[in-house]
């Protein structure tokens, strides 16, 4: 698939289920993401690639999450919390380990990075027949969820990226310049 068709065809994954990308396809597909723009080079990204058993954790970890901030939160709650995880098949956790206060190179600048590989990341996975949607939510800010799959609690989380094979795909986003493209 060329470039242009993959950006124009790709949508986020509304269901999805196994196969997932193994071997050289995920190895691809992270390849891809890591060729993102970066100013210094300073590969500030880390991925956590997520299946079986590791989704547990962390679906484990967001329920607990969860607890913490809302103390009265059912157990149906709680649980609906790890259903959400465990949808997908894999989670590609995508996560920005930011060198703060650098001389040249600013925390925002190295976030905006790591965005620009998880779009890399989608459109490959895309491209290689595989279905991916960008997800995020409070757990991806709470430092207890960070901690609990092995990252510091100051680096974020930029995208838990639900991979899989489609059962059903979101629309296509129309290309709609109007409004939001000025010429000076």
């Amino acid at each position: 698939m060329d470039l242009f068709a993959a950006i124009d065809t790709r949508s986020s994954a509304a269901r999805l289920t196994e196969p997932v990308p193994g071997g050289a396809a995920l190895t691809r597909i992270l390849e891809a993401a890591v060729r993102a723009p970066d100013h210094g080079h300073m590969a500030p990204w880390r991925f956590l690639v997520l299946q079986r058993e590791s989704r547990n954790r962390l679906a484990d970890a967001v329920a607990q999450a969860r607890l913490i901030r809302t103390p009265d939160a059912t157990a149906e709650a709680l649980e609906a919390e790890r259903q959400k995880i465990l949808r997908a098949p894999m989670i590609i956790l995508v996560a920005c380990a930011a060198q703060l206060n650098h001389p040249k190179i600013p925390e925002i600048e190295q976030v905006l990075a790591v965005g620009a590989a998880v779009q890399n990341l989608l459109l490959a996975a895309h491209a290689l027949g595989y279905g991916a949607v960008w997800k995020t939510g409070p757990a991806a800010y709470d430092s207890f969820v960070k901690t609990a799959v092995g990252l510091k609690a100051t680096d974020h989380i930029v995208a838990m990226v639900h991979v899989g094979t489609p059962l059903a795909v979101g629309p296509v986003r129309p290309p709609v310049l109007e409004g939001v493209v000025r010429h000076l």
